[in-house]
């Protein structure tokens, strides 16, 4: 039988890497405190909920937690925000576990990097004509070797949950979208400590026949990288997925102290407030405040810091540029980071 829904619910947010991928902007910001156009990569994590489901966020994580703790306490969001830390990584589990303590009823789990066409209201009105323990959003790829696959039968009920399988293995191209719906029944699955949801919790449970999942459609991005940051800045801008400034054919421009040439070329882009580029070609760029690009330079799936200067005539590809940086004239990067290590 299905248990009533809260008009409300909490909401957890699995945020305990270190941002490994997107150094350094992680070595000062965290990764769920990020801006991805004027809100942050949680802001729009969170967005795949009906704006009034939440209730409360509670971020699950490690690194800088004072920053996204402060970041919350002096910029206005329409939910309030609890941290929960957690000392060493715990992994899924292990970090949802830890907060057991704080969480009643039917709740949201979000995997804290991902930008996604997702409305989860479909997932809460499956667990209410199902039942059972949780309810996974899934997502159709082509190789599912990389992934937790799923299997499905009529009813929307999950059947199969593998992690990773061997390409002998794979019975299904749904993956694991890291969306969930879950009553706290879940907890008495989850041990204490270190734990993966995906490898010894979920594979328990569809078992026992209490998972459901379903699948949507539109994009699903894993923003974890310079190239699927980019795709995920492009996702949000074609979907206008922001609170204020302008869409200017196929990018992002924060306010009107944006400049760029007349001659530039600009697509895809995010451009934040007090940007200047000179004759340059930008495409599948986050520009953060006061990043000068000076002339005849190239960037592509580009994120460069705050008050950056790029040189003239650099060539830049997946790359990833430090805040109060300076990049000589005719610099060429490709998949680094600046400054490099």
């Amino acid at each position: 039988m299905a248990k009533h829904c809260p008009k409300t619910m909490q909401v957890v947010v699995l945020a305990g890497g270190f941002g490994t991928r997107l150094r350094p902007w992680t070595y000062g910001i965290p990764k769920p405190i990020l801006p991805m156009l004027d809100k942050t990569l949680l802001e729009h994590v969170v967005e795949v909920m009906p704006s009034d489901k939440v209730d409360e966020v509670i971020v699950a994580g490690g690194y800088k937690v004072d920053m996204i703790e402060q970041y919350f306490k002096d910029n206005e969001v329409p939910f309030d925000v609890r941290i929960v830390t957690e000392s060493e990584p715990l992994g899924t589990g292990g970090a949802l576990g830890n907060c057991r303590d704080i969480i009643s009823g039917t709740f949201a789990c979000l995997n804290g990097d991902i930008i996604s066409s997702l409305n989860m209201q479909k997932g809460i009105d499956l667990q209410q004509k199902n039942g059972g323990i949780g309810t996974l959003a899934l997502w159709e790829v082509d190789d599912p070797t990389r992934f937790g696959i799923v299997g499905v039968d009529e009813q929307n009920r999950i059947t199969k949950f593998k992690e990773k399988p061997k390409p002998e293995e794979v019975f299904s191209n749904l993956i694991n979208a890291g969306s969930y719906l879950f009553e706290d029944d879940i907890f008495s699955y989850i041990p204490k400590g270190k734990c993966s949801l995906e490898r010894e919790v979920f594979p328990v449970l569809a078992k026992e026949n209490e998972l459901n999942g379903y699948a949507f459609e539109g994009y699903f991005i894993d923003a974890g990288t310079p190239e699927s940051w980019s795709a995920g800045v492009q996702a949000c801008i074609s979907n206008r997925r922001w609170k204020s400034g302008v869409r200017t054919g196929s990018n992002w421009h924060a306010d009107a102290s944006v400049q760029i040439g007349d001659t530039c070329l600009v697509e895809h882009t995010m451009l934040a407030k007090e940007t200047q580029i000179e004759d340059s070609i930008l495409s599948r760029c986050s520009l953060l405040q006061g990043v000068r690009i000076q002339e005849k330079s190239v960037l592509k799936n580009t994120m460069v810091g705050r008050n950056s200067t790029i040189g003239k005539n650099c060539k830049l590809n997946n790359v990833v540029v430090d805040h109060n940086s300076v990049i000589p004239d005719d610099t060429v990067l490709d998949n680094a980071q600046w400054p490099i290590t």
